[in-house]
């Protein structure tokens, strides 16, 4: 039997995955994190992007955040997400999109545009569009 830790990932709307796993990969504002059993207690911020999991029959599973935070205690994995969708339930053509269209915004030179959250749509987007790539290359 391999080594593993219990993981819930939950958003604001629903529990999207509770179970064991080997391990966890989520991206973190330093850089993509990578957790494993007997990892160091840790709470840290989430930025936009895919959470893979690794459950403990080799399986991998691409979960799609919004941002949010990841605790690790030494028992169990939380991320707790503004927004998680499976990867396979995201639409691309809808991510295409928004990050045209917050690109059109960054772009545009109207002084009544708030860029900085046209910067965090485009980042959403780009994020949402990595977790499709990521989950379709597996």
């Amino acid at each position: 039997m391999a080594i593993t830790v219990h993981c819930d990932i939950v958003s604001a709307e629903q529990e999207i995955f509770s179970g064991v796993v080997a391990s966890v990969v989520a991206p973190g504002i330093e850089g993509d994190l990578g957790i494993m059993p007997g990892h160091a207690a840790l709470l840290t911020t989430l930025l936009p992007g895919p959470v893979r999991v690794v459950k403990e029959n080799g399986e991998e599973e691409f979960i799609f955040v919004s941002g949010g935070f990841l605790e690790v205690q030494p028992n169990k994995v939380t991320v707790l997400a503004d927004t998680a969708i499976r990867a396979k339930d995201l639409d691309e053509s809808a991510a295409q999109q928004a990050k045209g269209h917050a690109q059109e915004l960054l772009a545009s030179q109207s002084t009544d545009i708030d860029y900085s959250r046209a910067k965090a749509e485009l980042a959403e987007a780009v994020a949402r569009l990595r977790t499709i790539q990521q989950f379709s290359s597996n």
